[in-house]
């Protein structure tokens, strides 16, 4: 039987790069470190420990040392469809934590919390606060109508044809450049989102705007950094578009993910969000298995000062 490995000090998500794609190769563990071998033996290595997420496209095999390291120092393997679609799973490093979980959860099962939660969303999203005596049904239609309008703006902004978001991620061909690039660019924004939701201990199925999917949670607090994040990145690449666009999408997102300190600021952002519910997250027990990465109270408190 191998002997254990030993502990591993995992860097604080904050201070990660935000996201790797990696295609056609193997990713493995050769002394200690994670590498990807390609089809002619060369090695390139990949420092998972310093990045938030790796995205593993078709033709891409992953070995089981490989997939234990990135857990190990709280690294998100998502497995992506070809350009980066989601299509197919992710990795979960570290565990959950169950104070997290059921605080989450006691928030998004009160109608009158979860609307608390939704409306500070709304708040943060837009730089306003939103109408009075609104459901979260209206909250939704409301900003379903920021959100499409939004679009028309950068459309006309960047003179790219615009008729809607329109996409079949079994079909990627099928849909025109600008929504290639969108979904090209919202899929990076989803991974690193879901590494910082993993890490700060909550659930990615349990949301208060978005419910009854995977990833409920990300795609609410994505939603929050969307339009000053990656849909501008991904208008202005459909905007004069050059050989692989979604490759250039990717490229532009991990750019404007430094430039907005994005890492820095997801898991503080979501404390705040949850506390406007009004009602303090339950002190873990003693004994209690804290979440991969990082420390959600000191991150917390590290985000704010930055």
């Amino acid at each position: 039987m191998a002997a254990p490995l030993p502990p591993l000090k995992p860097i604080p998500i904050k201070e990660r790069l935000s996201v790797v794609f990696i295609e056609k190769g193997e990713l493995d563990v050769l002394d200690g470190a994670l590498v990807v071998v390609d089809v002619t033996g060369i090695r390139t290595q990949i420092p998972v420990g310093g990045i938030a997420c790796v995205m593993l496209e078709p033709g891409t095999r992953v070995s089981h040392r490989a997939a234990a390291l990135a857990a190990r120092v709280g690294t998100l393997l998502v497995w992506v469809g070809e350009a980066g679609v989601r299509l197919y799973s992710s990795g979960q490093p570290g565990g959950a934590r169950a104070d997290r979980l059921l605080y989450q959860a006691r928030l998004a099962l009160d109608d009158n919390l979860r609307l608390k939660v939704v409306r500070k969303m709304y708040a943060i999203r837009f730089g306003e606060e939103p109408p009075a005596r609104r459901s979260v049904e209206q909250l939704r239609g409301i900003e379903g109508a920021r959100v499409r309008r939004s679009y028309q703006l950068l459309a006309q902004k960047y003179g790219v044809k615009w008729s809607g978001r329109d996409y079949d991620q079994h079909d990627w061909d099928a849909s025109d450049i600008a929504n290639r690039c969108l979904s090209a660019a919202t899929s990076c924004l989803y991974g690193v989102t879901e590494a910082a939701v993993l890490a700060a201990g909550y659930a990615p199925a349990v949301g208060f705007i978005h419910t009854g999917k995977p990833l409920s949670f990300v795609y609410d607090v994505a939603d929050v950094y969307k339009f000053e994040t990656v849909v501008p990145v991904a208008f202005k690449v459909a905007s004069a578009p050059v050989g692989n666009v979604e490759r250039a999408v990717r490229l532009a997102c991990r750019d404007v993910f430094r430039q907005t300190r994005l890492l820095e600021r997801i898991i503080p952002d979501i404390e705040t969000m949850l506390a406007a519910g009004e009602i303090s997250p339950p002190a873990a027990p003693d004994d209690a298995v804290g979440p991969a990465i990082p420390n959600p109270e000191s991150v917390g408190d590290a985000g704010h000062r930055s």
